[in-house]
């Protein structure tokens, strides 16, 4: 069900999702595939990086969030995509076990003057693990305005 639109995304509004717990398993899995450097690939490697000890790929730090966000927001918004991504921040390791958390700030929220449509919502999300945050990203998204006529 759609239940997001422009309209319910003001400059300030606070959007909280759920919650991510990472696996070892998962950070060894994905550093296989996608970033097969040794410390996110084997715990003695690990232990004697600048990391000290077995931290996720800020890659798969990345697609963690983007999950995140698909499952608290994209599926039920009137998503519309996204130029892109401005900013990436990884701040701390991930680690085995971390329980991540997500909230993210509206920091700008416009109509298109080309597409009236279409509204154009700047947002700075910041990815938690249980003690501190570990990751930025400041992104922006297209979303359907819900009635065009009023904006």
């Amino acid at each position: 069900m759609i239940d997001v639109y422009f309209e319910n995304l003001p400059v300030g509004h606070v959007i909280e999702l759920g919650q991510h717990r990472v696996t070892r398993e998962a950070i060894i899995e994905f550093a296989t595939e996608f970033d097969p450097q040794p410390h996110h690939l084997d715990e003695e490697a690990a232990n004697a990086s600048i990391l000290k000890g077995l931290s996720a790929s800020g890659w798969h730090t990345c697609a963690i969030m983007m999950r995140m966000l698909c499952d608290g927001l994209v599926h039920r918004a009137a998503s519309m995509g996204s130029p892109g991504i401005d900013e990436v921040r990884w701040m701390k390791p991930v680690r085995p076990d971390d329980l991540l958390t997500m909230r993210g700030v509206v920091k700008s929220a416009r109509v298109s003057k080309s597409k009236p449509d279409m509204g154009i919502v700047d947002i700075e999300w910041s990815l938690f693990n249980e003690r501190e945050q570990v990751a930025l990203m400041r992104a922006t998204g297209l979303y359907q305005v819900k009635n065009p006529e009023a904006a």
